[in-house]
């Protein structure tokens, strides 16, 4: 069955890249029709390439699911999604870095951490702390803030290295609370840009989000770079 020149289903071709190219190309001429179609069927399927055709397509490039666990994002009308060719090139690129010894998993933090060596090195991005409440569905759960101090202060006695981004600011307004001083890590604000939703409403307001680098990291770095130094330090992101 078809609906206009959409395949009511995706046939594999092969590889993560030609299946999204596949994707992609069924676009033209019906964008937004060809969106919901794909969402519907990521919704009933979870396909890799459908995912990502979502993500290249939507608003933000941001997942969002609502309360059945559904991908329900709008597309942005204003892009057709990255093409296929530049999609090619940087899948190629991503799996050439990670090459053969990256282990990829879906479980509790938790457990990965207790994994950790003082050889390694452990970033954390878990969701923040102003975008993960009950009445969000950004996110399909938060981290308790109590739980994952116990865990960073665990991995501190273990002398294990690691970065924590968690929380942030808008302008004046802070999200979340910060970690406490007890854990002994260096804080520092990165400049993330422009705030969205605060251009939206007619405000000029930057976007910072918070670093916590511990003291095992720092030790590994040799010492503490100049801009972490100062009471309330800033880092600029260049994307």
């Amino acid at each position: 069955m078809r609906l206009g020149n959409v395949p009511q289903a995706f046939p594999y071709q092969g590889s993560l890249a030609s299946d999204y190219e596949h994707c992609w190309r069924a676009q033209q001429g019906r964008q937004r029709e060809h969106y919901n179609f794909v969402r519907r069927e990521f919704n009933s399927t979870h396909r890799a390439e459908l995912l990502l055709f979502l993500l290249a397509r939507c608003v933000k490039a941001a997942i969002r699911y609502n309360r059945r666990g559904d991908f329900n994002n709008s597309p942005d009308n204003r892009r057709n999604g990255m093409r296929p060719e530049t999609m090619a090139r940087n899948i190629h690129l991503v799996s050439e870095t990670l090459g053969t010894q990256t282990r990829t998993t879906s479980e509790d933090y938790k457990v990965v951490l207790e994994q950790a060596k003082p050889t390694d090195f452990v970033y954390m991005d878990p969701p923040y702390q102003g975008v993960c409440t009950d009445r969000d569905s950004r996110y399909v759960k938060g981290v308790d803030y109590d739980e994952f101090v116990t865990e960073l202060d665990r991995l501190n006695a273990r002398r294990i290295p690691f970065i924590v981004s968690y929380d942030g600011r808008t302008g004046d307004k802070e999200y979340g609370k910060r970690l406490p001083d007890s854990l002994g890590l260096v804080h520092a604000e990165v400049l993330a840009g422009k705030s969205t939703q605060a251009t939206l409403l007619g405000r000029d307001h930057e976007t910072y989000e918070s670093l916590y680098v511990s003291s095992a990291a720092i030790r590994n770095l040799g010492s503490v770079p100049p801009e972490l130094r100062s009471k309330r330090p800033t880092l600029t992101l260049f994307a």
